[in-house]
Parts: C-alpha cells; sequence; structure tokens
C-alpha cells in the first residue's frame, strides 16, 4: 500500500479528540489516528491541547468554544487554513473536515482537496452558502450519508463514507434499566423538547446528557426546557465524557432522538445501538 502524506484539517472548535461534546471532533481522531497506524504521514491542523501521533500544527491553544468565541467568528478557522495551504506542497492530499471556507483556498493550489461534509447543506437555493457550494460544485466531496446529497445532488460526491466508531468501547448490555437518554446538544435542531414530551407521557425517568451552548441556546434554555427539570422524573446532567456516555447508553431503555433537522448522520444512533440501547427517531435525513 502507498503511504501518503496527508493533512488533516480539523475545526478549531474543540479539542481532538474532544473532552466532552464534539461529534466531528471525534471522528477525526479516529481518522486520523487509523491513518497513522497504517503508516501514513499525517499531520493534523487542530487546537494546541489536542493529542495525537500525527504531527500537530495549531494557531490556537485550545477549543474556541472554552474562550466563549461566537460559532460565526471565523479569523481563527482563516488562520488555520493559511497554515494549511501554505504547506499545500508537503502533502499529496488535504482532507478538509471544517466546511465551506477551505472551499476558496481551493483555487491556489493543485494539490487534491477532499471535503468531507459533517453538517447539513444548504437547502435554500438563494442563499450565499448555496450559491458558493454550487460555484465549487466539482470539487471532490464524501457524504456521510445518502440523505445529505438530497439538498444539492449536483456536487462532486465521490463517496458515501458513514461514520464509525471503536466497536470495543461499546460493551453489548442485554439487562438494561428502566430510563430513556437524550444525547446531543441543547439545540432547537436536536429536539430535546420532545424527548421531555416524551418521557412525561409515558411516565418514564429521563436522563438529559447535552452540551449547552450558552451563546446560543442558553435563553431557550432558561425558558423552555429548564422549568421542566424536577430531578425526579426529568433529568439534566449535562456534558459527559466518552466513557460517562457509553455507560450512560448501555445502561437505558432506549435512546431518543427526535431530531428537527435533516440530520446528516448521527453518530450517538450507532453508539446506541453497539451497546445493544434501541433508537427511537424522526424519520428524518439519515434516520432510515
Amino acid at each position: 500500500m502507498k503511504k501518503l502524506r496527508i493533512a488533516q484539517l480539523a475545526p478549531l472548535w474543540f479539542r481532538i479528540p474532544p473532552k466532552k461534546f464534539g461529534g466531528t471532533e471525534l471522528i477525526v481522531h479516529n481518522l486520523t489516528e487509523e491513518l497513522v497506524r497504517r503508516g501514513h504521514k499525517v499531520t493534523l491542523f487542530a487546537t494546541g491541547d489536542s493529542i495525537t501521533k500525527a504531527k500537530l500544527i495549531s494557531v490556537y491553544p485550545h477549543g474556541l468554544r472554552e474562550d466563549n468565541i461566537p460559532w460565526h467568528k471565523k479569523i481563527y478557522d482563516l488562520l488555520n487554513l493559511n497554515a494549511v495551504f501554505k504547506k499545500a506542497k508537503e502533502f499529496d492530499i488535504i482532507h478538509n473536515h471544517v466546511g465551506l471556507e477551505t472551499l476558496f483556498f481551493t483555487d491556489f493550489v493543485s494539490k487534491p482537496c477532499i471535503t468531507t461534509l459533517h453538517r447539513p447543506l444548504p437547502s435554500r437555493k438563494k442563499s450565499t452558502s448555496f450559491k458558493i457550494y454550487q460555484k465549487y460544485s466539482q470539487n471532490p466531496y464524501i457524504s456521510i450519508s445518502n440523505a445529505q446529497r438530497k439538498s444539492i445532488p449536483t456536487l462532486n460526491f465521490v463517496a458515501t463514507i458513514y461514520h464509525g466508531i471503536d466497536i470495543k468501547k461499546h460493551e453489548f448490555n442485554k439487562n438494561p434499566k428502566d430510563y430513556l437518554v437524550f444525547l446531543g446538544r441543547i439545540s432547537i435542531e436536536k429536539g430535546v423538547e420532545y424527548a421531555i414530551r416524551v418521557a412525561k407521557r409515558i411516565r418514564k425517568k429521563l436522563y438529559i446528557a447535552a452540551f449547552l451552548d450558552e451563546l446560543v441556546d442558553k435563553k431557550r434554555f432558561e425558558e423552555k426546557i429548564k422549568p421542566q427539570i424536577d430531578g425526579k422524573l426529568i433529568n439534566f446532567i449535562g456534558e459527559i465524557d466518552y466513557e460517562q456516555r457509553v455507560k450512560l447508553l448501555r445502561n437505558a431503555k432506549a435512546l431518543l432522538f427526535p431530531i428537527q433537522w435533516e440530520e446528516p448522520f448521527g453518530l450517538v444512533m450507532i453508539e446506541a445501538m453497539a451497546c445493544g440501547t434501541p433508537v427511537i427517531a424522526f424519520r428524518r435525513g439519515s434516520v432510515p
């Protein structure tokens, strides 16, 4: 097998691997470490506190969210992109996990840059992001589900590559406890209110283990979710690390996944099923 020089371009919002919340960061970590294990020369462009066997290059010491930098602040992404593309000649391929901003830089290099799409594609044809993807429609893209392609089917999709997990870390449990679990983020897209409604309707204890972005979701959390948390039937335990997440999942009666958007993949679904925990979800995006 030919050994490649690979640049892995990661978002800077959280460490690689994430301390707690961070699905994209976990996928980048798993992919990077396996490529290193297979003998490729990998350079990871990520936060300075990232833990990796690859060569690490960083423009920021830790996750941007630790400093409450808002999601729309793109200046650090641009610094990260600059660090990657000025070294483009040193790589055989650049693997972009950041998203749209990277496309503008691909005009200036001859080395291939492939983009794995980690979020839903824009559906509104008049939106700026939709027009940019169309402008760069011939760049190579990897979808993480076939459903993700539907918004812009004309992009140059070279493959659908589903997310994976380290199956050895997800112990099967055939005797779960009598509670439900919601995992992810306290955002309107993930539908935590619907999970609470289900738990109340059937009188089953619910544990909500989720990342609360105080810059984006705190107001809605305070007004609509927090008043329903009673510490008995509805329980909020916040962010948890990977080991805690697996333990919570494997002991649950079911995972509630009542998404309100076109879910591009849904990593927590395969984590739950690997533990033998059923998933109850709305039929949207990649869920089927």
